[in-house]
């Protein structure tokens, strides 16, 4: 009889973990200034669409057939970051409180209620505008117009 109870309570166990993981985690394929990132994510709903806003140094989250849940998301570093991990999280334009986890990149996780279409979230920093080897070449440049100019300059005299 006390076998039966043990089986029995395993096959509970395995039920109520494999519950736990019935989300599977996705990918999405995010291109930003011909750079590519993959953002892992993990919710109870569809994501239609990511973007980065540069100005409000931000990640846009397009979303549809939310259920009530909680939304796993691993960020890039190199892709948006936060002082301090002091990121400002917005669920369809309310700010909500979220959970960071820091590693190779940071993790948040936070509650998405139903029928939610929009997150936003808000770092300090997103990917640069003007890659470096950009920034290099107009230095370049700069340094080149400098040295004509100051030759020209010593030439009239």
């Amino acid at each position: 009889m006390l076998k039966k109870y043990v089986f029995l309570l395993i096959g509970l166990t395995l039920l109520i973990i494999s519950s736990h993981q019935a989300f599977a985690e996705n990918n999405y394929h995010l291109e930003v200034d011909e750079i590519s990132f993959d953002i892992k994510y993990d919710f109870g709903g569809d994501v239609i669409a990511m973007e980065i806003d540069k100005e409000s140094t931000s990640l846009l989250i397009g979303t549809e057939n939310v259920k009530d849940a909680q939304f796993r998301i691993t960020l890039p570093d190199d892709l948006i970051h936060a002082d301090n991990n002091a990121f400002v999280v917005l669920v369809n334009g309310y700010e909500i409180e979220y959970k960071v986890t820091s590693g190779a990149d940071t993790v948040l996780t936070f509650v998405v209620p139903d029928f939610t279409e929009e997150i936003e979230i808000i770092g300090t920093n997103v990917i640069p505008e003007f890659p470096l080897g950009v920034i290099l070449v107009f230095g370049s440049i700069f340094g080149i117009i400098v040295v004509i100019q100051k030759s020209k300059r010593f030439s009239f005299r």
